[in-house]
């Protein structure tokens, strides 16, 4: 008699299915952007590195913009133990800052990942490619 094969998902193959659009990182002073997205326009590109690299002067740790496998843009924040420095505090803040008032810039960022990288359809009905 043969047994049905299941298959769990780890933690592994979830943290595969995010994809990163860039990040910062206090330790290292380095900004990292995700050249799958380089026909994004260069304002765009731009922005998202004043804005990662802000937070990391302001805040420390390391910042990652990554895409959920939804197309939900979410901000991951890591810090490194030994940094007393690190503000969760005002991390916290500071994404609620950048939620609110750069919601534009991360809502298109996120239809524009769904459309392309997704297959999505516009809202319309439109489907663009």
């Amino acid at each position: 008699m043969r047994g049905r094969a299941e298959r769990t998902v780890t933690d592994m193959e979830l943290a595969e299915e995010k994809v990163v659009l860039c990040g910062a990182n206090s330790y290292e002073q380095k900004y990292y952007f995700n050249e799958q997205f380089k026909s994004l326009p260069e304002s765009i590109r731009q922005e998202l590195q004043i804005m990662c690299v802000l937070y990391t002067e302001d805040i420390g740790g390391v910042l990652v913009l990554e895409f959920d496998e939804d197309g939900t843009l979410e901000f991951k924040v890591t810090a490194s133990d030994e940094d007393y420095l690190f503000d969760e505090i005002g991390s916290v803040l500071k994404i609620k800052q950048y939620q609110r008032e750069k919601r534009e810039l991360l809502e298109s960022l996120e239809m524009y990942y769904r459309v392309f990288y997704l297959g999505e359809e516009l809202e319309d009905g439109e489907k663009d490619s």
